[in-house]
């Protein structure tokens, strides 16, 4: 190894330039987080398991796997089938996500830089981070559509008025899009004044429909909803693809909320904590209302505004509302920007947020953005679950952990590889990419490919000669 030792040193200079100085030239306002792409200095990282907690859980209790638990009862589950999908496919999901984000523990990397070293520099910059920005603005959108479609129905209850639902979204989203602009610290801040007001909020509002006196509303009839198709598993795989679908496009993201963590137990801890409760809770909220309407609607903060309740339970809606969109969504910027700036360098993270923010906020302005949601996730998931097979495998198998930090920023150095492309790793993620629409849906397409290209690279790169693939090697 070089005996420069990059995860002790901070940034070149308060521009935030990466170790070889190709970073972002543009100076980053003031008042908001510096580090884009390269390393956080170790004596940054303090952060604790119970504030990365508060951070995740806050992505994971949203509108749209809310709304997610609603559409699979809708599509004919049972309220039990519906809950078990959601969790299922986030256990199958964080164990890679897990893996990914040891990277930001013990290298301080957001996690589509450290890509750079496991599918060559080129690859990661060029086409990875494009897909992972691309990704990230329409999750954005997504997410604000969700909470827009219930921040009209309580409009309209409380003050009788029908906005546009587009003039809502776009609104919606510059509010959105202010706090990440400014960085980590902003999404700890918010984290945790929106956990506890979202615990809250929502366990009144499960409580307001529980003691609705309308049919189907009571829990023992909720519990026993059997749906139009219960437990078969071709239609709980089909959601389960769909969940973890979203998620596998957000592996290369681990790293990200947790370069700022003081040790991998307090990730680990913080982030399945969080990711088991979380997706639990959301499932639990979303599949309840559709349940107790004997699955004619899916989205509960459009049906709590239409039960009567009164202004009180409205206002609560709106907040929860605003709370659940600002923290998955201040995130989905934040992460797209570090995305953005992997690929455009001289941007720096604030303005690739910026742009991020710019092209979601466009998107939000489509309500076709929520239609489709099964295809729209199976389309990205297609190409993340090969992507992560690949990265978890070449950095569990091939660099069995380690990084050359100085390397990923060294365009001639050793994840150069052929061009400034891992060809190996392509080559298993474009044959990933085929298997997903050969397998059919009882298998959870997303989950095996990202399986079978792990163990496909993996093999394959073992019984090559090693100085065919150049870059498996640290640099010594």
């Amino acid at each position: 190894m070089n005996s420069r030792n990059p995860l002790k040193e901070p940034a070149d200079d308060t521009t935030g330039r990466a170790p070889d100085g190709q970073a972002d030239a543009v100076r980053q306002p003031r008042g908001v987080e510096q580090h884009g792409v390269e390393p956080v200095p170790l004596e940054q990282r303090t952060v604790g398991w119970w504030d990365l907690f508060q951070i995740l859980i806050n992505v994971l209790l949203n509108p749209g796997l809310i709304l997610i638990g609603g559409l699979s009862v809708v599509a004919g589950l049972s309220f039990w089938a519906a809950v078990f999908a959601q969790v299922f496919a986030i256990v199958i999901t964080f164990v890679a996500y897990t893996i990914m984000g040891t990277v930001g523990v013990d290298y301080g990397l957001p996690g589509i830089v450290s890509t750079r070293a496991f599918l060559g520099i080129s690859l990661s910059r060029w086409i990875l981070s494009a897909l992972r920005a691309v990704s990230s603005a329409f999750f954005f959108a997504f997410q604000t559509l969700a909470g827009a479609l219930g921040i009209k129905a309580v409009l309209a209850q409380l003050f009788g008025v029908d906005l546009s639902l587009i003039l809502v979204s776009v609104v919606f989203a510059v509010f959105q899009a202010v706090v990440a602009l400014f960085g980590y610290n902003s999404l700890k801040w918010l984290s945790k004044i929106a956990f506890p007001l979202k615990v809250v909020i929502l366990g009144y509002l499960l409580v307001v429909m529980a003691g609705h006196d309308a049919p189907g509303f009571s829990p023992g009839e909720v519990f026993a909803y059997k749906g139009e198709v219960g437990w078969e598993w071709p239609v709980v795989a089909v959601w389960v693809n769909t969940i973890a679908a979203g998620w596998f496009s957000q592996v290369t993201d681990a790293a990200d909320y947790c370069r700022y963590t003081r040790s991998r137990k307090h990730m680990w801890i913080g982030t399945m904590a969080a990711a088991v409760i979380g997706t639990a809770g959301a499932g639990f909220f979303g599949a309840y209302a559709a349940a107790a309407t004997l699955g004619e609607k899916s989205n509960p903060f459009e049906i709590i505004p239409e039960l009567g309740a009164g202004t009180w339970t409205l206002l609560m809606v709106l907040i929860v509302l605003v709370l659940d969109n600002w923290t998955i969504n201040v995130l989905n910027l934040y992460t797209g920007g570090l995305s953005l700036a992997n690929l455009a360098t001289r941007l720096g993270r604030f303005w690739s947020t910026l742009a991020i923010a710019v092209a979601g906020t466009l998107l939000a302005a489509m309500p076709a953005v929520v239609n489709d949601v099964n295809e729209a996730f199976g389309a990205i998931g297609s190409v993340f679950g090969p992507v992560s097979g690949v990265i978890v495998a070449d950095y569990l198998v091939l660099k069995r952990g380690k990084i050359d930090v100085a390397a990923l920023f060294d365009p001639q150095g050793p994840y150069r590889y052929v061009g400034g492309v891992n060809v190996l790793a392509l080559a298993w993620i474009v044959i990933g990419l085929g298997i997903y629409f050969l397998l059919p849906d009882w298998t959870i397409p997303v989950a095996a490919t990202a399986l079978l290209s792990a163990i496909g690279y993996a093999v394959t790169a073992r019984l090559m000669p090693m100085r065919a693939i150049e870059g498996t090697k640290e640099r010594t």
